[in-house]
């Protein structure tokens, strides 16, 4: 039987080949993707999860979801993904129209009716936290829960302290922590170093002549010029794809553990920075009173094997 995938995306240019992996993988049948805003606003995000989707041949359907963060007004990463979040090459509008339904009723209904779903988390959580706001018991629902997000005792791409996809919503991903989501953790850090698609790597990609391989690389060229700037690393960095990797083949994951944690929401100096109890220091009943609120544990991937990763990309993009 295939396995069942739930993608909820701010769809930009790594989200798109994060698509292309899930909707290009036989084994995987994907019920539902759903979008939030994040990298651009909820309806460009739609549209590029639509044209994606036909590039791929799939009908998966696609749901509208939340326009803005739960108490926050929207910042896009446009600056970093292009006007249109997929570098702005001027893609035709899709063809086929989204859902009438809204992401957060498909959410609900979705899990409800097909428990043991693998929800993948490629943006701010907003749609998850709304969704489990109205019938939290969604959360045994799920079998995993990849969430790509977070900067577990490591340096953020949006502040020192924090992840985009989280410091976005992060009242939002607060709410997922405490939620009892099976949530498995794929931080920014995962995309960096040698993850990344060097120069060499992108011309292979380049050289499988497909118009999935040649999408992959051409809707992140805005993408690559920005992560040059914010980092000093060539390539194509790819966070997204990273954590479709992970939810695809579990292999991938060389080294992770279970720990409490949480999100900052009332400090902007540190808002969104996803708090990790890596000591497991709150387990000493001496500590217990001083970290109330340190949410469920979460399974927290700290390494990949880049090499594997890679594969998992290139054989969807052939």
């Amino acid at each position: 039987m295939r396995r069942k995938f739930l993608i909820d995306t701010d769809v930009a240019s790594d989200d798109a080949v994060a698509l292309i992996m899930a909707l290009r993988s036989p084994d995987i049948e994907v019920v539902a993707i759903t979008t939030v805003a994040g990298n651009v606003d909820v309806q460009q995000a739609t549209r590029n999860a639509l044209y994606t989707a036909e590039l791929c041949e799939s009908n998966a359907p696609v749901f509208t979801g939340a326009e803005k963060p739960l108490r926050r007004a929207h910042q896009s990463a446009d600056w970093f993904h292009g006007r249109d979040g997929l570098g702005d090459h001027g893609y035709p509008a899709p063809r086929r129209e989204p859902e009438n339904k809204g992401a957060t009723e498909a959410l609900i209904e979705l899990l409800e009716a097909k428990p043991g779903l693998v929800m993948v988390t490629l943006g701010p959580l907003t749609n998850v936290a709304l969704a489990l706001q109205k019938q939290p018991g969604i959360a045994c629902k799920v079998s995993r829960c990849v969430v790509m997000g977070g900067a577990p005792c490591c340096e953020g791409n949006v502040t020192p302290a924090a992840e985009y996809n989280i410091w976005c919503d992060p009242e939002a991903a607060r709410i997922v922590a405490q939620s009892g989501l099976p949530v498995e953790m794929v931080g920014w850090h995962l995309c960096r170093g040698e993850a990344v698609l060097n120069l060499e790597e992108i011309e292979k990609v380049l050289g499988f002549r497909t118009p999935v391989a040649k999408f992959a690389i051409e809707c992140n060229s805005r993408a690559k010029e920005a992560y040059f700037t914010q980092t000093g690393e060539h390539g194509i960095s790819l966070p997204d794809p990273v954590a479709m990797a992970v939810a695809l083949e579990e292999r991938v994951v060389t080294s992770a553990s279970e720990h409490y944690w949480n999100v900052e929401t009332e400090s902007e100096l540190t808002r969104g920075m996803t708090v990790v109890d890596r000591l497991n220091v709150s387990g000493d009943e001496r500590n217990q009173e001083v970290w109330k609120e340190r949410g469920r544990k979460a399974k927290i991937v700290w390494t990949i094997e880049n090499g594997r990763w890679k594969e998992e990309l290139y054989r969807r993009l052939k």
